[in-house]
């Protein structure tokens, strides 16, 4: 297909969704979730969680970029070229999902993971022995409508994958170690503590305050409080996340990448083919490649370089020799 009519098909998918949204009455207002202070205050004396590390043993410093301008032959590319999803999952293990489902929005608009991506890896790990595959996110909007209208619902579904949709009880307080921020501060730690190997599902986006939501961005999904309190501290907040979640693997989709407007988009304006999924162990350098597809420098996101000081990775992502391949 065309970029042009791929072009055109999208827009005639936008419209539809415009009219259901219309008929449905679906509200953008924002949903500020486990905010509520008799779960949070009586959760605050008795939980502490503790989250380990997702790592792949054998797997440190793994990076594949496939290029093509299908989404599901990019993500099998990219696993083939990393050597396959078994050298991540093995069987019996529980893998959780982390996608980016923040918004309820179509996928067409590029501001959530693609839902084809999702369905993909689940299958992928179902298909190296995983005896169960999840998928978790504590969106903006209201969580029920945000799943099912990305798709990200239905095509976990399809998989044969749960849904770990946030409720006061999945969630627990949490420190990062020496961190400015993260300090006692509620996470959706319940899909955490579940999980034996998590992947990170993120897009390419424009952020208005970050400069670029990716992979380690996308961890951000997972906090949980008044966390927009965090935005004057933006990179910070970023990096912390990168330290307190050390996945097995990350996944930044830039099949499409939201160039602009970002993080939330609502035009075919905003998007531009960049034919290009990167898919890695390091989720630094994961993003300080992926930042090329927005045009942006690793000095220009300054949540790389905190985040490459504090241990997480690395931003020279040439010298982890990223295998190449046409999807």
């Amino acid at each position: 297909m065309s970029d042009a009519n791929a072009t055109d098909r999208r827009g005639f998918i936008l419209n539809l969704w415009r009219s259901v949204f219309a008929a449905a009455g679906i509200s953008a207002v924002g949903f500020s979730l486990w905010d509520r202070k008799g779960p949070v205050a009586a959760k605050r004396q008795t939980s502490k969680l503790q989250i380990a590390s997702f790592a792949a043993t054998g797997q440190n410093g793994k990076l594949a970029v496939a290029r093509g301008s299908d989404r599901i032959r990019n993500i099998e590319a990219a696993i083939d070229a990393l050597g396959g999803m078994a050298q991540f999952v093995q069987p019996g293990d529980k893998v959780l999902l982390k996608v980016n489902a923040a918004f309820a929005t179509p996928p067409v608009l590029g501001a959530t993971t693609h839902p084809d991506l999702v369905a993909r890896t689940a299958a992928l790990c179902f298909a190296a022995g995983a005896a169960q595959v999840a998928v978790t996110d504590n969106p903006i909007n209201d969580p029920a409508s945000c799943f099912e209208l990305t798709g990200i619902g239905p095509a976990a579904r399809k998989a044969g994958a749960r849904l770990m949709l946030p409720r006061p009880d999945r969630f627990a307080f949490y420190s990062v170690k020496n961190g400015q921020l993260i300090r006692n501060w509620p996470v959706l730690g319940a899909p955490l503590v579940w999980a034996d190997k998590v992947i990170g599902l993120a897009p390419v986006k424009d952020h208005h305050r970050s400069g670029a939501s990716m992979t380690m961005k996308n961890w951000y999904g997972l906090l949980g409080g008044r966390r927009n309190i965090f935005h004057q501290q933006i990179h910070t907040i970023i990096a912390e996340l990168a330290v307190m979640i050390r996945p097995t693997l990350v996944v930044l989709d830039g099949t499409w990448s939201m160039i602009a407007n970002g993080p939330t988009g609502g035009a075919m304006d905003d998007l531009k083919a960049t034919h290009t999924l990167i898919a890695g162990t390091d989720q630094v350098a994961v993003d300080s490649l992926g930042a090329t597809l927005l045009g942006k420098s690793v000095k220009a996101l300054v949540h790389l370089d905190l985040a490459e000081r504090a241990g997480a990775g690395t931003t020279d992502y040439r010298s982890l020799n990223p295998v190449v391949v046409d999807a």
